[in-house]
């Protein structure tokens, strides 16, 4: 292989100021997972400008400068044959007398190496030179080479036990039902006065505007696509704007927990109807009139139009699947939206193709209002929800669990009252009868709180799992108050043998009375020691999932018991607010930052040595810190978790 200095020579052509390039460089790998003695192939791809070229890497000697790459000395790979071109041009030129290779618009090159040591590093520089037959000019260029691998092990430290598609399986379940809950949430939005009226009057509107009623099928179809798409742009707009880092934050930050508390609160006045969230008059009535142009752009625009009309009503509704969506994946708010938008849009769909339908819809009333005042009830309680994440994120304990338990029974207790007609909200209609639906709703209220009541007992409350806060901030019960129970200690996280003292254990607990660690390196010499595996718990204040996987499968028996004897267990909190001595702050590799918290640490460091940014995200290491099985996120069957810790208990006792 040839090293480019960087000189070359160049055709003549009329001169330019500045630096040049016309083409852009990515690097890609064809896997991103190796391990020693594998032969991969190194991609390089680059972008060329219009009216340049790019010379190939198999031109001959005395023709144009090749595409040339060279490697920084490193015993960790070996080099594997020649660059090799991917279907590059060829043409006769007269400058040198011969067939060139070259491409036009776009290149690929690819080259083998052999992986010698699981520390690979690949650096090194491509150069090449592109030319314009327009400019009559040649450029010189170079660029470095970067390739990211996600895990290189060891020869004989490859995980054997593949979870890779029940991993996808997990992370697709989760974001399915997040989806559900998006698409009742547009459901429910489709029964508020805002919104239910407008659905015949639309119908109406397509079947009498349209030529003939396959017409009307295609603009129906066409208003609840551009439905679909508008929401869905609001939901891009988040992702875009919200990254790992920042939507980490936002979901464990006070002062974002609290302002969505806030939010939440006012969302819920609005639907008691004290007063409405409107958008600016001005803004829909030029909607409006773009709407009236007809044709399939008129048609969005009728949909735009109701999106912003319908606001006041939706607009809670919409915020709430949007602030939810940042305890998760940061495309979570454009599922949330296509779950929210797809109940949206069915009806004025699906009734426009059959407009029979609309005969057997209910007539609007004041059933309309109480459907928004219920939507009020919930926006409260999932509004505490949020105030709770910040609370136990910085361990203020002001909403310990008896007391989030107490205010979601009032709030049980209250929405029962006002379906019973004992409370009354400005817009609600005098002498109205209970209609079933609202007995059967103000029945399942009082039942509901009657099951939170029991949560003064001590009662796990099994079902709200991961939306209470955890059983450890318990302060009172009326077991205890009655001296039935004697109040339960503080347990002791110290594994047996060891002799120093846990870290952060003063202000976290692992469930279950599990014992462990709360610090990496704690925890990966503690497990050297003792030669037991490391399972490394990625958690987080906020996470609802990591609490209802301790609450259905880590309590266990069988789950606990190879927990317990087979494992040394660390926690990692990646939303905890306590700062750390300056001392121990760090700048982190993957975004520049200075990480003081152990949080943000935690954080920092799933995503650097993990490449994963989701809770619960569960990792056994041996005592080399390499991967014993692929990763393991949410997933409730406790058989499948079972078999995740055999077969790394299995792989680890096979590498000793």
């Amino acid at each position: 292989m040839k090293v480019v200095d960087g000189g070359g020579n160049q055709r003549p052509g009329p001169g330019s100021s500045g630096i040049q390039n016309h083409a852009k460089w990515t690097f890609e790998t064809s896997q991103s997972d190796v391990k020693t003695g594998d032969v991969i192939e190194l991609i390089l791809k680059a972008k060329i400008d219009a009216d340049w070229y790019l010379y190939s890497s198999d031109n001959e000697e005395g023709g144009p400068i090749s595409t040339e790459i060279s490697f920084e000395p490193s015993s960790t790979f070996e080099v594997i044959g020649d660059l090799i071109p991917i279907d590059p041009k060829q043409k006769y030129d007269e400058t040198f007398g011969m067939d060139v290779s070259y491409f036009n618009d776009y290149a690929e090159f690819r080259q083998k190496i052999k992986v010698l040591q699981p520390n690979l590093d690949v650096r090194g520089e491509v150069s090449y030179q592109t030319c314009s037959d327009i400019t009559l000019s040649c450029v010189l260029g170079t660029a470095d080479l970067q390739f990211d691998f996600k895990k290189v092990y060891g020869e004989d430290q490859a995980p054997t036990g593949d979870y890779s598609d029940l991993l996808e399986a997990d992370g697709g379940a989760s974001l399915w039902g997040f989806f559900i809950a998006a698409f009742l949430f547009g459901l429910a939005a489709l029964l508020t006065p805002c919104v239910f009226p407008m659905i015949p009057m639309t119908v109406a509107f397509f079947t009498n505007n349209s030529q003939s009623r396959s017409q009307a099928k295609v603009k129906a179809l066409s208003y609840g696509i551009s439905i679909i798409a508008i929401y869905i742009l609001i939901g891009l707009i988040f992702t875009s704007f919200f990254g790992v880092g920042l939507a980490n934050d936002l979901a464990t930050g006070a002062v974002a927990n609290i302002i969505f508390f806030l939010v939440f609160v006012i969302f819920a006045i609005s639907f008691f109807g004290y007063f409405e969230i409107n958008l600016p008059t001005s803004f829909v009535n030029r909607m409006d009139k773009k709407a009236e142009k007809g044709g399939f752009l008129g048609v969005f625009f009728m949909a735009f139009t109701l999106v912003l009309v319908s606001f006041s009503c939706t607009g809670p509704i919409v915020g709430t699947v949007l602030i939810q969506s940042f305890q998760g994946e940061v495309i979570k708010p454009v599922v949330g939206m296509l779950g929210f938008s797809s109940a949206f849009a069915i009806p004025f769909t699906l009734f426009a193709f059959f407009p029979g339908l609309l005969k057997d819809l209910p007539k609007s009333g004041g059933w309309l209002n109480s459907v928004k005042v219920v939507l009020g009830f919930i926006e409260i309680a999932l509004g505490f929800k949020f105030l709770s994440v910040a609370d136990q994120a910085y361990h203020w304990g002001l909403l310990d669990r008896e007391v989030y338990i107490a205010i979601w029974f009032v709030l049980a207790i209250l929405l029962a009252l006002y379906l019973f007609g004992v409370i009354r909200f400005p817009h609600d209609s005098k002498g109205q009868r209970i209609k079933p639906i609202a007995l059967v709703v103000a029945i399942s209220s009082i039942a509901f709180a009657v099951y939170l009541f029991q949560g003064f007992g001590n009662a796990p409350l099994t079902a709200l799992a991961g939306y209470l806060p955890p059983e450890k901030t318990t302060d009172f019960s009326f077991q205890q108050a009655l001296g039935l129970v004697e109040p339960e200690e503080k347990h002791d996280v110290t594994p047996d043998g060891f002799d120093g003292e846990v870290r952060h254990a003063d202000f976290l607990e692992l469930p279950h009375g599990l014992k462990g660690f709360f610090d990496y390196d704690q925890a990966i010499a503690f497990a050297k020691e003792v030669g037991k595996p490391l399972f490394i718990d990625f958690t987080g204040h906020g996470c609802v999932n990591c609490r209802k996987m301790e609450q259905y499968v880590w309590s266990d028996p069988e789950v606990l018991k190879r927990l317990n004897e087979d494992f040394v267990v660390v926690a990692i909190y990646v939303d905890d607010k306590t700062e750390l001595p300056e001392s121990e702050w760090y700048t982190s590799t993957f975004d520049g930052k200075v990480k003081k918290t152990i949080g943000k640490q935690n954080f920092d460091f799933q995503i650097v040595k993990f490449n994963g940014n989701a809770q619960p995200y569960y990792v056994l290491l041996d005592n080399n810190e390499q991967p014993l099985v692929t990763p393991k996120a949410y997933d409730p069957s406790v058989e499948s978790f079972v078999k995740f810790l055999d077969v790394a208990k299995e792989e680890f006792n096979r590498r000793q």
